[in-house]
């Protein structure tokens, strides 16, 4: 039985603060934020680490953390950043261990959400709704093996958490 709910999808679609909601509508349940769990680790935000040590050693963080926190695989809702279900080892362990939803988001809507942020490392040259979609196209094809795809638009993370909880109880 798989009893993680691996929370995946763009930045900005509500991962974080569904995976919350999730976790006050589920008790019995405890709450992992991968990027959280990195950002405590190494006392750096990711932003930071992006900067000072690029990219592949963020993705590398992320694996660990990633295989750390399955391995425990007891009733745990994980929600990863965005890039993480790109690593086929990742997607492989999040797979095996729970049950993987996808909170699908247009690009217009990441950009309205996001928009004013400034913590987003892929995000900060040229960012627009298009560079969004860009992103999104890429990894359409890996976001789209999750057990279970949500449309967020136009969605509160308590509705999209509830409709979770259906998912999950059956």
């Amino acid at each position: 039985m798989k009893n993680n709910i691996v929370l995946i999808g763009m930045m900005g679609c509500g991962k974080t603060t569904t995976g919350e909601e999730l976790f006050k509508i589920l008790p019995d349940y405890t709450y992992i934020d991968i990027d959280n769990e990195i950002e405590k680790s190494t006392q750096q935000k990711i932003s930071d680490i992006f900067l000072k040590h690029g990219e592949q050693f963020f993705r590398m963080l992320e694996t660990e953390k990633i295989k750390k926190f399955c391995k425990n695989n007891k009733k745990q809702i994980i929600s990863t950043g965005g890039g993480a279900f790109e690593d086929k080892e990742n997607r492989t362990v999040l797979q095996d261990n729970g049950i993987v939803i996808y909170l699908k988001t247009s690009p217009q809507e990441i950009y309205n959400r996001i928009k004013s942020e400034t913590h987003r490392p892929l995000l900060r040259k040229d960012f627009s709704v298009e560079k969004v979609a860009g992103i999104m196209d890429k990894r359409a094809k890996n976001y789209e093996k999750a057990n279970v795809i949500i449309t967020t638009d136009g969605k509160t993370p308590l509705e999209i958490a509830k409709e979770i909880k259906e998912i999950i109880n059956g």
